[in-house]
C-alpha cells in the first residue's frame, strides 16, 4: 500500500509498505478516506517528538472498515468510522484511578505504531468509532483534534454566560472557538496576529476580533470587559510569547487553560507572572483527548456536535491533497512557502 515513513529529521517519504493484516481476534482494518496534519506531526517531522525510524505518519483520520477479527462486536465491514489513535497501559497509577490521558505510557499511532497516512490502518475495536450518516469523511478526519479541544474545556468550571479569550486562532484555537460557543459562553474573543485567520475566527463564531499586534491583547481584552477580564482563557498557540501573555487575560479568579505546546523555553515577565498570584487564577494543563470509560465522553460529544452542525469544520480545511504531495507539504509548512491551516491527504487520490 502507499504510505508517508518518517526515516529522520525531515525525512518523510512516500512509498510501498506492507498492509496491516489481522494478528489479534480485537483488530480492525480501516480503508483510510482521509487523514490530517496535526501540529505534533510538525514538531515530530522536526525530530523534537518519538517515532520509530520508517515509521507510517499520522492519526487524525477517518474511514470505512475493510477487515475485523474475530471477535469485534460492534463493527462490521463497511461501517464509517473514526479512530481514536491513543493507547494507555490500563497498568499504571493514573490508569487505575481511570485518568488516562496521564497514563505514564500514553502514546498515539503514528509514533510507535502504524499510523493512518496509508490506505490501511489497524486499530483496536475499542479505537473505532461509529460515524453517523451526517458527518462526512473530512469533518470525522477532525474528531481527533476536536476532542483534544473538548478535553480542555471539561478540565475548567466555566458556566453558561461565561466569557472567553482564545489567543491563537489556528486549527486549535478555531475548534476552541466553537467548543466555547456549545458551552455556553456568551462572547468569544479570538486573538491573533494574522488578520485572514481571524477572519476564519469570525465565520466560525468569535464575536469580537483582536489583532494583538495593533494593541496588547490583554488592553483590548480590558476595554471589551469593562477593565475586568475574561472568564475563561485558551492558550491555543502554542507560543512561548503567547504563553505568558495569556496571564494577563482573565478577570480576579478566571482561568487559564493551556492547548497548545511551545518548544522552547518560556520567559515570563513579572507584569504576566504576577496576574497568577495577585488575580488568584486558576492555571490547568490539557493533554490529549482520551478518559474513562474509554475512548471518553470527549469523542461521543464531538460526534454529536458534528452531526448537528455547530461544530463546523470546513473553513479551517485549506488544502486537500494526495498522500504522494505529502513530502513536498511538509516541507513547505516548515519552509512557511504558503498558508497553511488544516491540511487533509487523501490515500485513494490518484
Amino acid at each position: 500500500m502507499r504510505s508517508l515513513n518518517l526515516y529522520g529529521k525531515q525525512d518523510i517519504r512516500f512509498e510501498e509498505s506492507s498492509e496491516p493484516v489481522i494478528e489479534n481476534a480485537n483488530d480492525v482494518i480501516i480503508k483510510v478516506k482521509a487523514v490530517g496534519i496535526c501540529g505534533s506531526d510538525i514538531s515530530r517531522y522536526n525530530k523534537l517528538g518519538p517515532y520509530v525510524e520508517g515509521m507510517t505518519f499520522g492519526h487524525e483520520f477517518a474511514g470505512e472498515v475493510v477487515r475485523v477479527g474475530s471477535e469485534v462486536d460492534g463493527i462490521k465491514v463497511g461501517d464509517r468510522v473514526a479512530g481514536c489513535p491513543t493507547f494507555y497501559c490500563g497498568r499504571c497509577a493514573s490508569c487505575q484511578k481511570g485518568e488516562l490521558s496521564r497514563c505514564e505510557e500514553l502514546t498515539v499511532i503514528g509514533a510507535r505504531h502504524p499510523g493512518a497516512y496509508a490506505e490501511y490502518v489497524k486499530l483496536p475495536a475499542e479505537n473505532v468509532i461509529p460515524l453517523p450518516e451526517t458527518v462526512d469523511y473530512d469533518t470525522a478526519a477532525m474528531v481527533e483534534p476536536s476532542a483534544v479541544v473538548v478535553h480542555g474545556f471539561y478540565r475548567t468550571s466555566m458556566q453558561p454566560g461565561a466569557e472567553v479569550a482564545v489567543m491563537g486562532c489556528g486549527n486549535i484555537g478555531l475548534l476552541a472557538i466553537q467548543w466555547a460557543k456549545i458551552f455556553g459562553a456568551k462572547k468569544v474573543y479570538a486573538i491573533d496576529i494574522d488578520d485572514s485567520k481571524l477572519e476564519i475566527a469570525k465565520e466560525v463564531g468569535a464575536d469580537v476580533l483582536i489583532n494583538s499586534l495593533e494593541f496588547p491583547a490583554h488592553e483590548q481584552i480590558l476595554t471589551h470587559t469593562d477593565g475586568k477580564g475574561v472568564d475563561v482563557a485558551i492558550e491555543s498557540a502554542g507560543s512561548p510569547v503567547t504563553s505568558a501573555q495569556v496571564f494577563a487575560l482573565p478577570k480576579k479568579g478566571g482561568e487559564v487553560v493551556f492547548m497548545g505546546i511551545p518548544y522552547a523555553d518560556i520567559t515570563i515577565e513579572r507584569f504576566y507572572f504576577e496576574k497568577i498570584v495577585r488575580n488568584e487564577l486558576t492555571v490547568l494543563g490539557s493533554w490529549n483527548a482520551i478518559s474513562s470509560p474509554f475512548p471518553g465522553k470527549e469523542w461521543s460529544t464531538t460526534i454529536h456536535y458534528m452531526s448537528t452542525g455547530q461544530l463546523n469544520v470546513k473553513p479551517i480545511i485549506t488544502h486537500r491533497l494526495h498522500l504522494a504531495e505529502g513530502p513536498e507539504t511538509f516541507d513547505n509548512i516548515i519552509s512557511r512557502k504558503g498558508s497553511y491551516g488544516k491540511v487533509l491527504f487523501y490515500p485513494e487520490l490518484g
